[in-house]
């Protein structure tokens, strides 16, 4: 496993349109999942112990953010050949064992992720109600384990400015997490 570090935000980047099947068994795509101020798209795994020390966080904050009018969807790259446990069947199990308030979806060709420029899980993109890129950055100071719940909330203050402004912070740390397991 290979820790990897995401590149600084490129503000105003357009997000990249998708076509993917989620854990529910529908097709969702970009305009599908977008909220009226926003939408964060996230690259997860089961499997990375850094997803695994922020899961609950990241339910937290994304169901908060939706009360923003901001929406979230999760998206799974990895080659689950690799790593059993980020197979199709065991994403539909996790996504119903955490009531995940979120489409989570497979990209088994990598293309979105490639397109996206992902490098690891998690990678978090949060663009505003135009779909151009305003934050690359951490949930918060966890690794692969959690930080005090005192730590300042990244992710959600930065989304919930996004929200109100649509404009990111100029200052973001890179989230950190599992390079992302390629075909």
């Amino acid at each position: 496993m290979v820790s990897t570090e995401t590149p600084v935000c490129d503000f105003n980047t357009p997000a990249i349109d998708f076509r993917l099947k989620g854990v529910d068994g529908q097709v969702h795509t970009l305009e599908s999942c977008k909220g009226e101020n926003g939408l964060l798209v996230m690259f997860i795994c089961n499997h990375c112990p850094y997803v695994k020390a922020i899961i609950d966080r990241i339910i937290r904050d994304t169901k908060e953010l939706q009360g923003l009018g901001l929406n979230t969807v999760a998206i799974m790259s990895n080659n689950p050949d690799e790593y059993e446990a980020d197979s199709f069947e065991n994403m539909q199990n996790i996504s119903a064992d955490m009531d995940f308030p979120f489409p989570y979806l497979i990209d088994e060709t990598q293309k979105v992720a490639k397109a996206y420029g992902a490098v690891c899980t998690p990678d978090f993109f949060g663009y505003n109600s135009n779909l151009e890129l305003q934050y690359r950055g951490r949930l918060d100071a966890s690794r692969k384990e959690s930080a005090a719940d005192n730590v300042k909330r990244d992710l959600f203050e930065a989304m919930s400015q996004v929200a109100n402004t649509g404009q990111g912070p100029s200052e973001q740390i890179p989230s950190m997490g599992c390079s992302i397991k390629w075909l």
